[in-house]
């Protein structure tokens, strides 16, 4: 049986032709990895703000600071997760970004740490944990303001309304610095080890070489 036609579908040409046409696009590929490059260098530089609040999360070991979340690295990548109190379960959107997320080992064998944050109960969130087969660290904010002070949570129309977001840290000893949050449409095409290397404010750390993730020596 004749399959419908599909509408919209490229231009058939011949392999010299597809060949010059990919060339062409090449070139302006290459320039946009530069503007990328220059990008990020800029987003390195920008400046940072002390975290003077004691914010208090519950998790899998009981009450954590945010310096608690370092886990004793120096950088700490932190992913907003829309999960509402009155919510029965996580966000679709978010919960495929966790689903696509690389094995953290090599973050951590950058000194970088990963965790999600959400409004809802710990149990809430550790019961949707299990349904999802997560391991990563998965922390509650039910009950300080945190995600308003991070701008994931905010009033509209009389109510409260959540947005996605990735926010990152760096520690200096006991002391905590925001550096960089991105939101909403800037997530998409983030999740990858090298991606969100490049948000933090040191980037990929140099003489790291990547290995299988169980040959990381911790």
């Amino acid at each position: 049986m004749a399959h419908p036609e599909l509408p919209g579908l490229p231009e058939i040409v011949s392999r010299e032709e597809w060949r010059a046409a990919r060339e062409e696009l090449s070139a302006e590929e290459e320039a946009v990895a530069r503007a990328r490059d220059t990008l990020t260098a800029r987003r390195r530089r920008l400046p940072m703000v002390e975290i003077g609040a004691e914010y208090v999360f519950e998790g899998g070991d009981g009450k954590a600071t945010l310096l608690d979340l370092f886990d004793g690295r120096g950088q700490l990548v932190l992913y907003h997760f829309m999960f509402a109190p009155e919510s029965e379960a996580g966000c679709p959107r978010c919960s495929a970004f966790l689903d696509q997320l690389g094995h953290l080992a090599h973050l951590t064998a950058r000194g970088v740490s990963f965790a999600a944050v959400s409004r809802a109960p710990y149990p809430r969130l550790l019961q949707f944990k299990a349904r999802m087969g997560w391991t990563l660290p998965w922390y509650s904010s039910y009950t300080n303001d945190f995600n308003r002070d991070f701008e994931v949570t905010r009033e509209q129309d009389g109510g409260l309304v959540e947005r996605p977001g990735l926010s990152c840290f760096l520690r200096d000893g006991d002391r905590v610095f925001h550096t960089y949050s991105v939101y909403d449409r800037g997530l998409d095409g983030l999740g990858s080890t090298p991606g969100l290397l490049d948000l933090t404010a040191l980037g990929p750390l140099a003489g790291e070489p990547v290995r299988p993730h169980d040959e990381y020596e911790f």
